[in-house]
């Protein structure tokens, strides 16, 4: 995924200066990057902007892999767009549990480097704590937002209605283009 980007809008009351119309950006590294638009219309374009980058890398990418260790053994967590999350053993690549996004029930993070998943098992309803630790925290968070907010977008039916609209505008662009050219 591109440098980690996660928007905050602002309220009057949160911001840094006498600015209106705010918004901060964290970069991969977890610093916040503080922007300003002019209009209240610019922040809207830049949040819908925001959405449909986030939507289409995750479409394009389908799935991403992250080093971890559970308890001291070297694995892989993989968060792919269709099947939800897999978890293998690094060595062997033989999976140790895999989990729809459906089942995620819950998450926390200790803000350094675990994360701890709550699932539910299918087969007996029960909550099955899963304990990861990363070197990468905030990307892999960061990550699994984009996956989860993509999945919401695909049930919003004015999201994809824009979405097809503007793969329908540049498609017919690039037609045009290239009969231009020939």
């Amino acid at each position: 995924m591109p440098a980690c980007v996660t928007p905050g809008f602002h309220q009057d009351s949160d911001l840094l200066d006498r600015r209106k119309h705010c918004f901060t950006m964290q970069s991969e590294c977890g610093e916040d990057l503080y922007f300003s638009v002019e209009l209240e219309s610019d922040l809207a374009q830049w949040e819908r902007a925001f959405q449909t980058a986030t939507f289409l890398e995750v479409e394009r990418i389908q799935c991403k892999t992250y080093a971890c260790v559970l308890e001291s053994h070297l694995m892989g967590l993989t968060i792919d767009f269709s099947t939800g999350f897999i978890c293998f053993d690094a060595a062997t690549k033989a999976v140790l549990w895999r989990y729809k996004f459906s089942q995620l029930k819950g998450s926390s993070d200790d803000g350094k480097s675990k994360i701890k998943f709550l699932f539910q098992n299918p087969d007996t309803k029960q909550i099955e704590a899963k304990e990861l630790e990363f070197s990468n925290l905030f990307a892999v968070l960061h990550c699994i937002h984009s996956f989860f907010a993509a999945k919401v977008a695909c049930l919003d039916p004015l999201f994809l209605g824009n979405q097809a609209a503007t793969s329908a505008a540049v498609s017919s662009a690039s037609t045009s283009k290239a009969k231009h050219l020939a």
